[in-house]
């Protein structure tokens, strides 16, 4: 890899903090208008996810939030490599069973982010070794966003894959503003909590909320 792509790759993700993740499905005011909220309140990446929309629709939608991503928040596809390359978004968010992450750099480059979802210490290490440049750590607490996520693997988890990697970890899964502090605590770089901000009547207020709690929290 080319030292001047994996150092702006690094630098881009040593900035993260909240971690907005799109769901049509359960958003009170729309994919766009919640991206736009959080953006606005400070939200540095994004992750456009979306399983009910036809591939013509997505492009179009993920055009969209890239242009209010631009220069203020990384910008990622969730699975869908093609609409990322059609968008040309930053990268792209894959799990256990898509595309093989050596494939997925293939064709994306080497500039591009790629983030993958693992659940434990031992998927963390060969998610690391394969070229992962963060990884989605969870379901951390039992949640109903993503039904087949499996079991809460509890807070503690996220230190052991700390520890054993070097790479940005984002917590995920059943997080809220009632257990947020330990899943910082415990190391993770970055969270998500789908639910509690897209469901919520202020998108914006929410993501802040979040926002301020993870930067109290890395400096103590």
């Amino acid at each position: 890899m080319n030292q001047k792509g994996f150092s702006r790759k690094s630098s881009l993700l040593k900035e993260i903090d909240f971690y907005l993740v799109t769901d049509s499905g359960l958003s009170k005011k729309g994919t766009l208008s919640d991206v736009r909220e959080a953006v606005e309140s400070g939200c540095r990446i994004v992750q456009y996810r979306e399983k009910d929309k036809s591939t013509k629709e997505m492009v179009e939608e993920a055009s969209k939030i890239k242009k209010i991503c631009s220069g203020r928040a990384i910008f990622l596809i969730n699975d869908r490599i093609d609409v990322a390359l059609a968008v040309d978004a930053d990268g792209v968010h894959i799990g256990q069973d898509d595309i093989p992450i050596e494939l997925a750099r293939k064709l994306l480059g080497k500039d591009k982010i790629i983030g993958l979802s693992v659940n434990n210490k031992e998927e963390a290490i060969l998610a690391e070794k394969a070229g992962a440049d963060y990884l989605g750590l969870g379901p951390i607490f039992d949640t109903s966003t993503k039904k087949d996520a499996g079991n809460g693997i509890g807070p503690l988890k996220i230190k052991e894959a700390k520890d054993a990697v070097k790479i940005p970890v984002v917590a995920i899964g059943g997080i809220n503003k009632e257990n947020c502090e330990s899943v910082l605590q415990n190391g993770a770089d970055s969270l998500v909590a789908i639910s509690a901000v897209v469901c919520s009547d202020d998108v914006k207020k929410e993501t802040k909320y979040f926002i301020d709690i993870i930067r109290r929290i890395k400096k103590a």
